[in-house]
């Protein structure tokens, strides 16, 4: 070992020494993070699937794949990054000597091969993430920029840091080759063998790039282990146990989002029959509520900024951002840790529980981190302002599309929950539409007795169920469909298709009652429970099977959330069945509708439950084969019409309405019909066309279900079919 290897080995263990006690300190202190958080049973066992699921979605980039060019740029980041640190240990044998090499692997010509082709693909993809990031950074690209918000440094920093240690491998390869001391052929190390060509025979130079390398990938290492809250670097490691414990692994494959994650305390579900405030905990009010999950997912975070891309309530001038949302409570979780490690933190009833000499060294900025609200305004000093809190439409775009499985709307409805049953702190409007579901058992209020009004003219009678009459389907109506003008054209539809199809089914009439989904949207778990108890005790003593629901929400409940109070059903929504119907013949349409269609994916049918082929089946088939024009937004990355979450009984006082920028994007594609398949998107989308039409920006569009599409191809002639149901014609 000469003198030039000799300081490069002396170099390379120092800066070793002081990377890895820097990054012990660092994970220690992420583990005590993280741990501080409430305890979740439910994401233990299961290990084999979650350990397909997580391989699958690491390995098969399922995420980021959907981003095509990206997706593919980051795999092969990704894949070099794991295989090629197998060269950063490598490195440690070649700064002591010029032909030092990981004994029994480096001579292997097909490691020498792999290691090649991926340090050439990886040098590719970085630079190709390099110029997305520079052609979107804030300021510069067209609209709202993903990176808004993201720590830009740190991007940088970790992308021209792989860039750096994919240079030095190949000039480490470049001057072995140079003085004939790389063991692979010129066919397996081509670009190797190229530099070798062209560089300099000099002795030294492996180990003096092998020391450099190893400086800057310890670099590296110091400065994330520095700053524990740089998610673009540490969801490297993260990501892995973050899908690992994401919820429902053993869930099949494109079953959606699902239901709501229930309301916990101290790891088990809440009994509202026996719960107390001051015992139980009723959402989230601290950062250390969350449980160790939240914390972790907090952590995670990329900021790579697709789920603020995805947002409606971003998009439309709204506060939210998902990202900028999980970014602020994980700063807080972090600068409040040291308070919470030594021992403080608050009791449920707002006690301190530390003793005042438990908190004599603590830092002063932890110490006022500790005394900032959760939710609350600039002036309060709140982590998260309610404006925030209260944009979202749970629409889910942000969990379909966050690669590393963070589960935003989860932890909003947590924050929520607090805020309403604790603090009684929401939207007044909302208060309006709670007590219409306890009084009346729908948020509208009508009598429960005009339930039933819908089936008057109808041709045909409509079973009751509990009546003594068998039947196959329990026609779930849902409050929209039994008392708003619009809905209730879609439900006769349904009903008037299923009757022509010869389906057997029923009704309960007066005994339905609301599903709960906006009382558990806006954070109301105890009116959810309410409902929800008493409409499985009504479907069970009916006998109730298979249902099928005409509303995305109240078939998102019944079939994801009502299985935990003891109610199983088959649950399908309307445009399954009557694609299955089209499908077997019992449906035929005979005439063609007229004019172009463009479809809007409910959020609820669409990204929560995976329905997209039923809907675009059944309007293929009513206009004769015809293609469908597409919204640029659509299938699972369609956009919100902003009423989910509750929202549809808010006021939108903030940004640009979501249903006129969802309105405008289904006007652009020259389609004469918008076609939904959900009476909360019916509302919002012909609101939106009624108030474009009124500015003069359109005319002659008209906004119809799915169902009412179909009856119009197969019974032109019924008076439910010809009703118009356009905000044009109303």
């Amino acid at each position: 070992m000469g003198v030039v290897e000799i300081i490069c080995t002396t170099i390379a263990g120092l800066i070793t020494l002081v990377a890895v006690a820097l990054a012990v300190r660092a994970v220690t202190r992420m583990l005590a993070v993280v741990r501080l958080g409430q305890p979740d049973p439910a994401r233990l066992g299961s290990w084999g699937a979650r350990t397909k699921v997580m391989l699958k979605e690491t390995a098969g980039h399922t995420r980021m794949l959907k981003w095509s060019a990206i997706g593919a740029a980051h795999w092969f980041v990704m894949v070099a990054f794991v295989v090629l640190s197998l060269l950063v240990l490598e490195a440690y044998f070649e700064v002591a000597s010029p032909t030092g090499h990981i004994p029994w692997l480096s001579n292997w010509v097909v490691f020498g091969f792999v290691t090649e082709i991926l340090g050439i693909l990886g040098i590719i993809g970085i630079f190709y993430l390099i110029s997305v990031r520079l052609r979107n950074r804030p300021g510069k690209a067209r609209g709202l920029s993903r990176f808004t918000g993201s720590t830009m440094w740190q991007g940088y920093f970790v992308e021209w840091i792989i860039v750096g240690v994919l240079v030095c491998g190949f000039l480490i390869r470049g001057f072995k080759a140079a003085n004939d001391h790389l063991d692979f052929p010129t066919w397996a190390a081509p670009l190797s063998h190229g530099l070798g060509s062209v560089l300099p025979a000099w002795e030294s130079g492996a180990p003096v790039v092998a020391a450099i390398k190893i400086v800057i990938s310890m670099t590296w290492l110091i400065v994330i282990s520095l700053n524990v809250t740089m998610g673009v670097a540490w969801h490297r490691f993260l990501a892995f146990p973050n899908i690992f414990f994401k919820r429902d692994p053993a869930k099949p494959a494109g079953s959606g989002l699902g239901a709501l994650r229930p309301m916990t305390s101290n790891g088990a579900v809440l009994d509202f029959e026996e719960a107390d405030p001051e015992k139980d905990q009723f959402g989230v009010a601290q950062v250390e509520q969350f449980t160790w999950k939240g914390l972790l997912d907090f952590s995670t975070c990329t900021e790579c900024g697709r789920c603020q891309s995805q947002c409606p309530a971003w998009n439309t001038g709204k506060p939210l951002s998902p990202k900028l949302l999980i970014l602020s409570l994980r700063d807080h979780a972090y600068a409040k840790a040291p308070y919470l490690l030594a021992g403080g933190g608050k009791d449920l009833t707002g006690e301190e529980k530390a003793a005042a000499e438990q908190l004599v060294g603590v830092d002063v900025l932890a110490m006022a981190e500790a005394n900032r609200p959760l939710i609350g305004g600039a002036a309060d000093g709140g982590v998260i302002d309610p404006d925030v809190l209260w944009s979202c439409t749970t629409c889910g775009a942000c969990v379909e599309q966050c690669p590393v499985d963070i589960e935003h709307v989860d932890h909003i409805v947590d924050m929520r929950r607090y805020q309403v049953l604790i603090e009684s702190s929401f939207p007044s409007e909302a208060g309006v539409m709670l007590r219409n579901l306890e009084n009346k058992g729908n948020p509208w209020g009508a009598p429960p007795n005009t339930r039933e009004d819908w089936t008057k003219g109808l041709d045909f009678e409509v079973k009751r169920a509990g009546a003594g009459d068998d039947f196959e389907y329990l026609f779930w109506v849902g409050c929209a469909g039994a008392f708003e003008d619009r809905a209730k054209k879609t439900t006769r539809a349904v009903a008037t298709l299923l009757h022509e199809a010869g389906v057997d089914f029923a009704i309960l009439g007066e005994g339905e009652t609301c599903t709960g989904d906006p009382a558990r949207r806006m954070g109301n778990e105890f009116v959810f429970q309410m409902l929800a108890q008493q409409n499985v005790e009504t479907l069970n003593e009916a006998g109730v099977k298979k249902i099928v629901a005409s509303c995305p929400h109240c078939f998102n409940t019944l079939r994801n959330e009502y299985g935990a109070l003891g109610g199983s059903f088959e649950v399908v929504h309307h445009t399954q069945l009557l694609a299955d119907l089209v499908a077997s013949g019992k449906l035929t349409p005979v005439q063609p509708v007229d004019g172009g269609v463009t479809y809007h994916d409910p959020c609820y049918l669409g990204r929560h439950n995976r329905v997209f082929t039923p809907p675009r089946e059944v309007l293929e088939a009513s206009s004769g084969g015809a293609d469908l024009t597409e919204m640029p937004r659509n299938s699972e990355r369609s956009f919100c019409c902003g009423a989910g979450g509750a929202r549809m009984w808010m006021e939108e006082r903030i940004g640009k309405r979501i249903n006129i920028e969802r309105v405008e994007e289904a006007i652009s594609t020259g389609a004469h019909t918008i076609a939904v398949g959900c009476p909360f998107c019916f509302t919002m989308i012909s609101d939106g066309v009624t108030a474009k039409q009124a500015s003069g920006a359109t005319d002659g569009v008209e906004v119809v279900d799915v169902a009412t599409v179909l009856l119009r191809s197969v019974k032109p002639e019924s008076p439910a079919a010809a009703q118009p149901e356009a905000a044009a014609a109303g």
